[in-house]
């Protein structure tokens, strides 16, 4: 089976593996299901994070009898020591284990260092001491944080986005991870649902022998496609490298990646799904996005007053506002001629 090893960790994992970020959506029974079928399929490394919700103990309930044949990474989004503690015993009980295998900080504004006054790194240490911590990464979606933290040293993996849309600083990042011996967990491999071609995203990424993507899964047919590739994986060919092109070229520049962390919004605008929404309808099944719900979605963006507080947040430094207002305008001209 082809697996990836996450640099001098030393984890080796199968290629897929399963991001749980969108089963926060779907039923316990449900997520249960899609959880056992992706474990007894081969799937054996599983990320989540303190911020999903319910995703943690969805995983802890499905697999808990399988603890010592899988990989459970977890992250804190906690800024100082006290609130780390009690995300990491939180993330202990819900997912029904003594320890994570992966620890990862979760996006955060800087990278954490012995001695930078916020005391996570010592945290860290401590519950590795402590054998609650096997491994520690970091998450990020700051181009900056995350080259440091490689070049750092004080992490074993690094969690970017990365897909066939990544610019040239992207991909050397993916290199500066393999020569310091760091391991690269791709999230975003389908930049958020704008690349609708799986057997492409997986075909470019299997060209980095050090890169896991992990794929964001919320039903059992996504699951069945990635599935698929074991015994089948796509390869590189002139077909997908003329969607890879049609992609970069139709997908260039600035556009909202769906990260999320512009929210909430203090206006209740749902900013990181109406910013795509002009792509949305490009690219996707009309009639998902063409709801009286959608419609109603879409009209709060007139209530945005200018704020400024989403771009704050924003680690692609967009003009949200902006963005907001050309994706409201394309969606009322477009449903306009429907």
């Amino acid at each position: 089976m082809n697996t990836v090893t996450l640099g001098r960790s030393g984890i080796t994992v199968n290629r897929n593996g399963f991001g749980a970020l969108p089963i926060q959506r779907d039923s316990f029974e449900v997520a249960e299901k899609i959880l056992r079928k992706a474990y007894e399929s081969g799937i054996d490394y599983f990320d989540t994070a303190r911020f999903y919700t319910d995703s943690e103990e969805k995983i802890g309930r499905a697999l808990h009898d399988v603890r010592d044949k899988i990989y459970l990474a977890t992250k804190t989004g906690a800024l100082n020591a006290e609130d780390f503690w009690k995300d990491l015993e939180t993330s202990l009980r819900l997912l029904q284990t003594d320890h994570i295998d992966l620890y990862q900080f979760h996006n955060p504004p800087f990278c954490p260092k012995p001695g930078d006054g916020s005391g996570l790194y010592e945290a860290m240490l401590e519950a590795q001491a402590q054998g609650k911590v096997k491994h520690i990464g970091i998450t990020n979606h700051r181009l900056d944080v995350a080259t440091e933290a490689v070049e750092s040293g004080l992490y074993e993996t690094l969690q970017y986005p990365f897909s066939y849309l990544a610019s040239e600083r992207d991909i050397q990042l993916v290199q500066l991870c393999a020569e310091k011996n760091v391991g690269f967990v791709a999230m975003k491999a389908l930049s958020g649902g704008l690349i609708t071609r799986a057997d492409a995203a997986f075909a470019y990424i299997a060209q980095y022998p050090n890169v896991l993507p992990i794929w964001g899964i919320q039903r059992e047919k996504e699951l069945d496609e990635f599935l698929r590739y074991y015994d089948a994986p796509p390869a590189m060919n002139d077909e997908i490298q003329a969607v890879i092109d049609a992609d970069r070229t139709a997908l260039g520049g600035d556009f909202c990646r769906g990260c999320g962390y512009c929210m909430p919004c203090p206006q209740g605008i749902e900013i990181n799904n109406c910013n795509r929404m002009a792509l949305f309808l490009q690219r996707a099944p009309i009639s998902e996005y063409t709801t009286p719900e959608w419609h109603k979605k879409m009209d709060k963006v007139e209530d945005c007053v200018g704020c400024g507080q989403c771009m704050t947040h924003c680690p692609y430094n967009l003009e949200i506002p902006a963005l907001l207002k050309k994706n409201l305008a394309y969606f009322r001209e477009f449903t306009a001629r429907m």
